[in-house]
């Protein structure tokens, strides 16, 4: 059925719309697993490690709310969003090839500012296309499978070093020092980056615009000072809601961005006794950590799952409050753990955590922002995101080794703390209450 222009999606139609959302969250993932052991590799210093994660926030607060403007602006035969797709899913195919053969590390810092850039032009128009294609009470669907999507991804990114050692030994090494499984999981993750985007966006095309919007469109000039202008119009016009996600974001995303900086050098620590990155001991303690990230990210897939009708009853503003309080607590018993059985264990809270993170602030956000401007307030939010990773990035090593002693594992105290704190700001942000359930309709 077609309610205003707009069919009713069955779930089938939803789960295909988002299976590029699987490639893109796999290229995350093989980003948050490996980065760290491949700096480390490469000789990185703990203490200034962060400054080399600086691609992703840059990128994204550039990127994104600019890229989410255009997208809002753009008329072509694709659509006003599939362009910005395949560009971005192109440019990550091709760097995440080339990243496993970095032989500097200049080479591999340089390689993801490019591969992040990449996935900042697919992100947001991807986000902003499941606003437009959703009705309004389907969207908690669609990004809960998103979140789902994530969670799966991720898992298998994770998994795919440690599935590969039944094929090549782990200590195989290229001529950089870069296990051999870790260049054969990157490019999985390359064929995946494309074949994905290209799947969804066949099977669940954009919408033709209604003569009224296409109107609207066709009257915004698609100019840099334009651009600039829409971008400083909406964050002056920030609906109330938004602005108060920003305390609760910049907490999550602080303690997150340094969980996947420092996992691997704290687990090498707490179950290895190990700091020395050229290691046996270390590789081991990679691998533990990726079985780890790919636990979490199992449990974010069916915990995203099991939350569309918890959001549905409860609201997601409460719901998330209960995901970010699970993943503080098991950050902060991560540091005291001494086998790898008591790490997944609590991999539960971390991956409840990321299920609400990665799906709940989108279905409080979709309520709260017009349906004409979702592009550049998906971009705009995104800004919630990096400038939190952005300030992590900047403070980190000033507080390292000062604040504390240079050991990864109070990294991970640091994060459960704030973790809890976000938690607590979720609870002010007036959005994301619970609704009453909207009369069903038959799904085209």
């Amino acid at each position: 059925m077609t309610i205003g222009g707009k069919p009713r999606l069955s779930l089938l139609r939803i789960i295909e719309m988002n299976i590029g959302f699987f490639g893109l969250q796999f290229s995350f993932g093989l980003q948050q697993a490996n980065m760290g052991p491949i700096y480390g590799f490469l000789g990185a210093d703990e203490a200034t490690m962060p400054l080399l994660w600086l691609a992703g926030p840059m990128t994204g607060l550039i990127i994104q709310p600019i890229v989410g403007a255009m997208s809002d602006r753009t008329s072509s035969r694709f659509g006003r969003r599939t362009p910005y797709f395949l560009i971005g899913a192109i440019i990550c195919t091709i760097c995440l090839f080339l990243m496993p053969y970095s032989s500097t590390l200049w080479m591999a810092a340089s390689l993801l500012w490019i591969l992040d850039a990449g996935n900042n032009i697919t992100m947001e128009p991807y986000r902003a296309y499941v606003a437009d294609r959703l009705l309004p009470d389907q969207r908690s669907v669609g990004f809960l499978t998103q979140s789902a999507f994530t969670g799966l991804a991720q898992t298998l990114s994770y998994l795919a070093p440690t599935l590969l050692t039944a094929f090549v030994a782990k200590d195989v090494l290229d001529d950089n020092g870069i296990p051999v499984i870790v260049r054969i999981a990157f490019v999985i993750g390359a064929i995946l980056s494309i074949s994905t985007i290209v799947w969804s966006i066949w099977r669940v095309p954009e919408l033709p615009l209604e003569p009224e919007e296409q109107a609207v469109v066709d009257a915004k000039p698609m100019t840099v000072r334009a651009t600039l202008g829409e971008i400083g119009d909406a964050i002056r016009d920030m609906p109330k809601p938004m602005r108060q996600l920003a305390l609760a974001m910049l907490c999550q995303w602080y303690a997150m961005f340094a969980y996947w900086q420092y996992i691997t050098f704290a687990v090498g620590r707490a179950i290895y006794d190990t700091s020395d990155a050229s290691s046996a001991a270390f590789r081991d303690a990679t691998l533990t950590t990726q079985q780890a990230g790919a636990l979490y990210n199992f449990v974010a897939f069916l915990g995203a799952l099991a939350l569309i009708p918890i959001v549905a009853r409860m609201g997601a503003r409460i719901v998330h409050a209960v995901c970010l309080a699970a993943s503080g607590i098991a950050m902060l018993l991560i540091p005291g753990v001494e086998t790898p059985a008591a790490l997944f264990v609590l991999m539960l809270g971390i991956g409840i955590g990321w299920a609400g993170m990665m799906g709940n602030t989108y279905v409080m956000l979709a309520d709260s922002i017009p349906a004409e401007r979702n592009g550049i307030y998906m971009g705009i939010f995104n800004m919630f995101i990096v400038v939190p990773m952005l300030f992590q990035t900047l403070t980190m090593p000033l507080m390292y080794n000062s604040l504390l002693g240079g050991d990864p594992r109070n990294v991970l105290l640091l994060g459960g703390a704030l973790m809890l704190l976000g938690a607590v700001a979720t609870l002010f942000v007036d959005a994301g209450h619970r609704v009453p359930r909207q009369q069903k309709t038959i799904a085209a």
